[in-house]
């Protein structure tokens, strides 16, 4: 059993792509799926282009659509890239596109040496992780809500109902807010002795804004950005968006290497490092004091910035941010729906005064500064220490559910906090993570594979992250004495069932 002090040497490590089943015989002919056909005629001219004039997006979609379709199964072998490219007369760099868009759509997975194959259970898009999941038990969304939230969030609502308070708490607000809304983040955002400046609190309408904005302030287009090499999924998705390249980078027990930092900016430019050091997630690391002081010193002698992703870590609020140890080289970004209430969205930038301009004015040109409403009700939670009893709650909270996960899967290799509200799964064989999904999905219980949270290239453990928040604690009891007995069961008695 590797509960709470679960090491990570086999994080990267593990054979995620590892086929027991022995699909190796398993193949298509390429002409019977493959859209745009060579033999086709008219979707070709002379010179062997694209007639349809297609991007590789579009190539994606309709091998995409096949899946959908059922034509091409589960376990199903896609041609080498380069007989896609030759069939499909189109650049070898074009058909590694197609291919790395099928993967991060979680369609298909890699396997070293042996190829690409359709997945038995699509991943979730990192913009899915965030939509209600319907009937089902979900332990993909996380959103913590204590015993009696809305009875404790009630009262402090009272004052803001008045016309003359509610008229003001609905104009409109900028991205620095009011002053009154700047000391109460302020306090609101002190943990472990810090206190951030006032003056450097930025706000935007919720946390993965301010991610956004913050990235945007930092990273040029077609520039470099750090991250853990297994990171926040939503990451994944914003730097796509804004063109930015993510570089993956080593972790071990401790979280996040201060060498690796060094190193691949050794190698080019890095521009920025987004990293979660209290509480990561998926896997529940802190990283140590003498950790945090060693990557302070990189990022002050290479000038790198880095994104501190601090939106759990009230649930640690006994220890500093790493914003606290450099704060000249730190963007800490926070939020309230953690902290306070899932639906009540506004999120925190604390920012270098170097960076406040900057990161002000991207925040205004993507439209993602906040709403005045919310930040005037945490202002209110805050003065009248509802907010800090919702925290207190929330903590107490979180030791009940991991008390619940511990017993169903205490034989198991888990990765947790007693003070978080997930924990990482390293699956036993021989399930793959994969078809662990499908068959969990099949029980009507979503989790989320390993894959989701892997950075580019980064070959993900056969490793799935349960979320502990959202279900009522009967609901996730049931829930994970359900996957306890899935995972002691064989994947072919699940197939067969």
């Amino acid at each position: 059993m590797m509960w709470f002090d679960a090491g990570m040497e086999r994080v990267g490590q593990n054979d995620a792509g590892r086929d027991d089943a022995g699909r190796d015989g398993a193949r298509q002919d390429f002409d019977a799926w493959a859209p745009g056909r060579r033999d086709d005629p008219g979707r070709r001219d002379p010179g062997g282009r694209d007639t349809g004039g297609r991007d590789f997006h579009q190539v994606a979609d309709l091998v995409a659509a096949r899946i959908r379709r059922g034509e091409l199964r589960p376990g199903d072998r896609l041609p080498t890239q380069r007989d896609f490219a030759r069939r499909h007369a189109i650049a070898p760099s074009t058909a590694a596109r197609v291919y790395r868009e099928l993967a991060r759509r979680g369609l298909t997975v890699g396997e070293v040496g042996r190829g690409t194959f359709v997945r038995a259970a699509a991943v979730p898009d990192a913009s899915a992780l965030s939509e209600p999941a319907g009937s089902r038990i979900d332990l993909e969304l996380n959103h913590p809500v204590a015993p009696g939230q809305a009875a404790l969030l009630a009262p402090g609502l009272d004052p803001l109902l008045r016309p003359d308070v509610l008229a003001e708490a609905l104009r409109p607000v900028g991205a620095a807010g009011t002053p009154a809304a700047r000391h109460a983040a302020a306090s609101l955002l002190a943990r472990g002795g810090w206190f951030p400046d006032p003056d450097r609190v930025l706000f935007a309408g919720n946390g993965r804004q301010a991610t956004a904005a913050a990235i945007a302030a930092l990273v040029p287009p077609g520039a470099r950005l750090g991250a853990e090499e297994l990171t926040y999924p939503v990451l994944k998705t914003v730097a796509a968006r804004l063109g930015v390249t993510l570089v993956p980078l080593a972790m071990d027990d401790d979280g996040l290497v201060p060498e690796a930092v060094e190193e691949a900016n050794r190698r080019a430019r890095l521009h920025a490092v987004y990293l979660q050091p209290t509480l990561h997630n998926p896997l529940s690391v802190t990283m140590p004091g003498a950790r945090a002081h060693r990557l302070a010193d990189v990022l002050l002698r290479t000038g790198v910035h880095a994104v501190e992703d601090g939106v759990w870590g009230f649930l640690r609020d006994d220890l500093p941010p790493l914003a606290a140890l450099a704060p000249e080289r730190t963007v800490l970004i926070d939020s309230l729906s953690k902290r306070l209430a899932p639906g009540l969205t506004a999120g925190f930038a604390v920012a270098p005064a170097a960076l406040t301009a900057p990161l002000a004015a991207a925040l205004r040109s993507g439209g993602w500064t906040p709403p005045r409403f919310a930040l005037e009700a945490a202002a209110r939670w805050q003065a009248d220490g509802t907010a800090d009893a919702l925290v207190r709650a929330k903590q107490r909270e979180a030791g009940v559910r991991q008390e619940i996960a511990a017993r169903h899967l205490g034989g198991y290799a888990v990765r947790g906090d007693r003070r978080s509200y997930y924990c990482w799964w390293e699956l036993p064989a021989p399930w793959r993570a994969d078809t662990f999904v499908a068959a969990a999905a099949r029980r009507g219980i979503g989790v989320t594979p390993a894959a989701a949270f892997a950075v580019g290239r980064h070959r993900a453990p056969n490793a799935v992250r349960l979320g502990l928040a959202s279900p009522d604690v009967g609901d996730l009891d049931r829930a994970l004495a359900v996957l306890a007995a899935l995972a002691r069961s064989a994947p072919e008695d699940d197939m067969a069932g």
